[in-house]
């Protein structure tokens, strides 16, 4: 049998492009989510705790950028079911290489892609149409005192945002710009 995902690293260590190999036929098609088979070398041992599934009405709109602090941080793997996303991930690990670098990739219902992101980066998205739907896999179950977050537009980031950001939750346009004191994320 033939791999149904295919897995290609990015320039963010460990932050990966999943393109989900579908079968189809004149009724339409199947493509497979999720397989901890396939994923197992990735996963290292974790297991799917949580999925989660958002609706976002209005292109332009943007939610992030999120993360989880220790004993909660998850690998995510993030998925669109309907529309178009610019998702975004930004390296927050102590110590990278790479740390305070993003990498952004559309994903969208037509391009059957997922962004695996591991421990230590900070998650966003920006709608590119109206009516998306995005489904998430956690590694860990969503922990309110663990929740941390970083202001989706923060110059030390540069995000190169695909059309101007039409709304965001009073929540996100509160998350705090990164200062020098933060040293990144345990992982």
């Amino acid at each position: 049998m033939s791999a149904r995902l295919s897995v290609e690293q990015t320039p963010l260590a460990g932050l990966m492009v999943i393109t989900r190999n579908v079968l189809s036929d004149h009724r339409g098609y199947l493509e497979r989510l999720f397989c901890t088979t396939e994923l197992a070398r990735f996963l290292d041992g974790r297991e799917i705790a949580q999925i989660n599934h958002t609706l976002t009405r209005n292109a332009g709109a943007a939610r992030g950028m999120h993360f989880q602090r220790q004993p909660f941080q998850e690998t995510k793997i993030v998925s669109c079911l309907r529309g178009e996303v610019f998702d975004v991930a930004v390296d927050l690990r102590k110590g990278s290489a790479t740390f305070g670098k993003w990498y952004g990739t559309v994903l969208s219902a037509d391009n059957h892609s997922s962004l695996y992101i591991p421990e230590g980066f900070a998650h966003g998205f920006q709608t590119l149409c109206s009516d998306c739907e995005l489904i998430y896999f956690h590694t860990a179950p969503y922990s309110a005192e663990a929740e941390g977050a970083v202001n989706m537009l923060d110059p030390a980031f540069g995000i190169e945002w695909p059309m101007a950001i039409t709304e965001r939750s009073t929540r996100d346009e509160s998350h705090p710009f990164i200062t020098s004191a933060f040293e990144g994320l345990e992982t």
